[in-house]
């Protein structure tokens, strides 16, 4: 059976991967909250540090919008959100484990502890 060309990488599943993890921050953000599971967004800018504050919200919108993570929000003054990961962004995981394992492997002085 001849499987269907894709006209691009970005028509492929690794594409499509590709698209919910690329960019700076969000396999961070997504590392970050595999290790502490609830995170809210002050404590997840400090971890991060180096991210202004318009590019993590941007980021975050983003993975709650390809619903990879939950955004949970209290009604309270000041306002209390706090972030985690959904089913599917657990899924993403074992793809991090996996490049973390490969830098052990390239440079075992580093830790994959964040």
């Amino acid at each position: 059976m001849k499987e269907k060309e894709s006209k691009n990488i970005t028509e492929t599943p690794f594409g499509y991967t590709l698209s919910l993890i690329s960019g700076k921050w969000k396999m961070i953000i997504l590392y970050l909250l595999s290790e502490h599971e609830v995170i809210r967004y002050n404590e997840l800018q400090r971890k991060i540090g180096g991210i202004t504050y318009k590019m993590l919200s941007s980021q975050l919108k983003e993975l709650e919008s390809d619903e990879l993570i939950n955004r949970k929000e209290y009604p309270m003054i000041p306002p209390k959100v706090e972030y985690s990961l959904t089913n599917r962004g657990k899924s993403l995981i074992p793809i991090l484990d996996g490049m973390c394992r490969w830098g052990s492997k390239e440079r075992p002085e580093l830790l994959c502890i964040v």
